[in-house]
């Protein structure tokens, strides 16, 4: 498992929200054009293929950013908005 930063930024806004509801069932909104996702890597692989299908890479810009849950530890938050995702403990398949 993986932790994810996935932002966006997409000025149609059709395909702003077809990416925002993909990106719901894979993680959680956190800002208005930012997921944390955790995510094994199979997973990971397959929001990107859907992503994919969706965006508009001459218009479109999305960033993945990879988090160690050691790097992960040591975010902050400041002001008002969701907790930080947590890393689960286990994963049960």
């Amino acid at each position: 498992m993986l932790f994810y930063i996935v932002a966006y930024d997409i000025p149609c806004d059709k395909r702003r929200r077809k990416v925002a509801n993909l990106l719901e069932g894979y993680g959680k909104r956190v800002q208005y054009s930012v997921f944390e996702c955790v995510l094994p890597q199979s997973k990971y692989i397959e929001l990107q293929k859907r992503l994919k299908k969706l965006v508009n890479l001459t218009e479109d810009n999305l960033r993945f950013y990879p988090l160690s849950r050691h790097t992960w530890g040591s975010v902050e938050t400041w002001g008002q908005g969701p907790k930080i995702t947590e890393y689960p403990s286990s994963l049960i398949i």
